[in-house]
């Protein structure tokens, strides 16, 4: 299931257009990572969720669910405080997110949420199931997403 239109292979003459590299990034990753079960990406400056491709049909409720979950995870209240505190320990004085990975085990999958490094609005919430061995779940991700980052101009 997908959330945007599908579009046909990006030719590599043709810049891709953002939908087209958000789609082709949720693709890559189902098809790259390992029992990888769901794969979307979520705009956090808005909470929306950009694209979602998963084994099964997901009532729509359920994936925003999701896009609300990650905002909170990245971006609730008391995780901006943490991060802020941990910041000014470290004499850190950037715009950047502390947080970049989180990783999220449930009795029946594991839950890897990334941010871009391009983009810092941009998290991709990759689902697996538990069979996945968590070192290839991190490595094939960060291959992803250092594809999505290098199609967001970075």
């Amino acid at each position: 299931m997908t959330t945007l239109d599908e579009a046909g292979p990006a030719s590599s003459a043709l810049p891709r257009s953002m939908s087209q590299v958000v789609m082709d990034t949720v693709k890559e990753f189902r098809a790259m990572v390992p029992e990888c079960v769901a794969a979307g990406l979520v705009d956090m400056s808005t909470g929306m969720l950009l694209a979602v491709d998963t084994l099964d049909d997901h009532p729509s409720d359920v994936l925003d669910l999701l896009a609300a979950a990650t905002f909170d995870l990245f971006q609730g209240r008391n995780v901006v405080m943490i991060e802020d505190i941990f910041k000014a320990r470290r004499g850190v004085h950037s715009d950047r997110h502390y947080f970049q990975e989180i990783v999220v085990n449930s009795d029946n999958l594991v839950h890897l949420f990334l941010r871009s490094a391009q983009n810092q609005d941009i998290v991709a919430v990759v689902v697996c199931r538990p069979a996945a061995t968590v070192g290839m779940l991190f490595a094939q991700s960060r291959l992803v997403m250092k594809q999505l980052d290098a199609g967001l101009g970075g």
